[in-house]
């Protein structure tokens, strides 16, 4: 499979610090390579990249970055979450495998330059409803759940059981 990246578009720091963040983290834990937001934000950066060092893997992020010169400059195919799309079910045999993708994920009201722009405009259910969870379900069935358990080759590692917590830090 190829690389998958993250665009959020409209994050308001004072606002969205928290579910930009969790867009993040859910982007990462499912198979993402990285994610690039609209809005400079030092300190989401920060609290990302230290979640990378502490549990591995390849993922980054940078803030500060134009949605329309990522999606220009993208090589792969864009898609677009948003309510209006094409159904998620039906959508995701048509998106290339062997492609990188980038999706775009909006906070506020996404500009109609990116629906007309995108390969794919993908709805996850066509009520209103968080966009963390629309993202974490695209991804999900994109990547047919391999990317959950990866060892990612962290300082701390959670070894899943059925009762009780096992966590395992290398340093």
């Amino acid at each position: 499979m190829s690389d998958i990246w993250i665009m959020r578009i409209g994050h308001r720091p004072e606002r969205d610090k928290r579910v930009t963040t969790h867009v993040a983290l859910s982007s990462r834990a499912l198979g993402a390579k990285g994610i690039y937001v609209d809005t400079y934000d030092p300190v989401l950066e920060e609290n990302i990249r230290s979640v990378v060092d502490r549990f591995g893997g390849d993922y980054s992020i940078k803030t500060g970055v134009s949605w329309k010169e990522a999606m220009k400059g993208f090589k792969g195919k864009v898609v677009h979450l948003t309510m209006y799309g094409q159904q998620v079910v039906d959508a995701i045999p048509k998106i290339p495998k062997d492609e990188d993708i980038m999706v775009i994920v909006g906070a506020s009201k996404v500009p109609a330059e990116v629906y007309q722009r995108a390969d794919f405009n993908v709805s996850v259910g066509n009520q209103p409803h968080s966009e963390i969870a629309a993202l974490a379900i695209f991804l999900d069935r994109f990547t047919e759940g391999k990317a959950l358990y990866e060892d990612r080759d962290g300082k701390i590692k959670i070894i899943p059981n059925e009762r009780g917590k096992t966590v395992v830090n290398s340093e």
